[in-house]
């Protein structure tokens, strides 16, 4: 792992694992995205050994890293007017069946057409726990994974649910659809995930026996069908770690279907075939076990057809 040495007029000592630029910064600005980051690298404050550097320059160790941060602006998230699909309400929560290319918040260049826009339209008051930019989110699917999420309405259910949440007491059970067909029908996955040095934008499994190199991530995976070229599986996952299914069932030699970030063929709908099927909790006030289920997007239904 990174460590660094920081100095008192600021520059920091780089010494450890090689690795980028940006990921370095990342370790040292957990706050700021990478995004972020990499505008304060191509806006010269970020130098190495008094020089500028792109994101990519790969850090070897024994260099001198010099920052001078770019503040961030005071960004909040506002209402629009979007279709929302709800699958359950009460007076702590709401969970919402999210369409794969909807965004849960803002983020690196997106600051409108997301969940919470469309939650700020629909609800007089959410949870403010995730602050003006995430209110009212507990958790988070990625872009182009569909299915159920879960919303908090007040503070005291979202802390509730995130309790859950950190104690693993939450069963999320996801459908995906693999490349190449399994050989067994169900399996384990338990290795640790991390940022992948080479390519930021993806994570990776770690196959070194070392904690410090990622962190604890366990995929439970049961085949549901097998077709000629391709699997459908159940999946629950033990953590909730970036990316992970994808990484995880990447790391079987199954890529998820359409998912090109990770080498898998496009599909024409333009998104990858994983779905957050189903949901199980505890209400936070009642202490009532409930379970809630997003049937399969349409398109996902459109793509299994012609494998029959």
């Amino acid at each position: 792992m990174a460590a660094w040495v920081p100095s008192p007029n600021g520059p920091m000592n780089f010494d450890g694992e090689p690795q980028r630029l940006d990921i370095f910064l990342q370790t040292l600005y957990p706050k700021y995205s990478r995004s972020r980051l990499q505008e304060w690298i191509k806006k010269d404050r970020v130098k190495v050994n008094g020089k500028p550097q792109k994101a990519s320059h790969i850090l070897k160790g024994g260099e001198e890293v010099e920052v001078e941060p770019l503040e961030l602006k005071a960004l909040k998230a506002t209402a629009e007017d979007l279709p929302l699909s709800i699958l359950y309400e009460d007076d702590d929560l709401v969970a919402i069946n999210k369409p794969a290319g909807m965004t849960v918040h803002a983020g690196a260049g997106t600051t409108d057409g997301t969940l919470v826009n469309a939650l700020l339209f629909r609800f007089e008051k959410l949870s403010q726990l995730g602050g003006d930019l995430r209110p009212g989110i507990v958790h988070r699917l990625d872009k182009y994974t569909s299915g159920v999420i879960l919303v908090a309405k007040n503070d005291i259910a979202h802390r509730k649910l995130q309790d859950q949440f950190s104690g693993r007491e939450v069963e999320k059970t996801y459908i995906a659809l693999v490349e190449n067909v399994m050989k067994n029908d169900t399996g384990t996955v338990n290795r640790p995930i991390a940022r992948d040095p080479w390519k930021p934008v993806r994570m990776a499994a770690i196959v070194k026996d070392d904690p410090e190199l990622g962190r604890e991530a366990i995929t439970h995976w049961k085949v549901l069908k097998r077709y000629e070229r391709f699997t459908l599986v159940e999946v629950k996952i033990g953590t909730g770690r970036t990316h992970q299914i994808r990484v995880h069932l990447g790391h079987l030699g199954h890529k998820v279907a359409g998912d090109t970030l990770y080498g898998a063929r496009p599909h024409d709908s333009g998104r990858f075939f994983l779905h957050a099927w189903r949901i199980k909790f505890t209400q936070p006030t009642t202490g009532e076990s409930i379970q809630i289920e997003a049937p399969l997007a349409e398109e996902l239904k459109d793509w299994l057809r012609p494998l029959q």
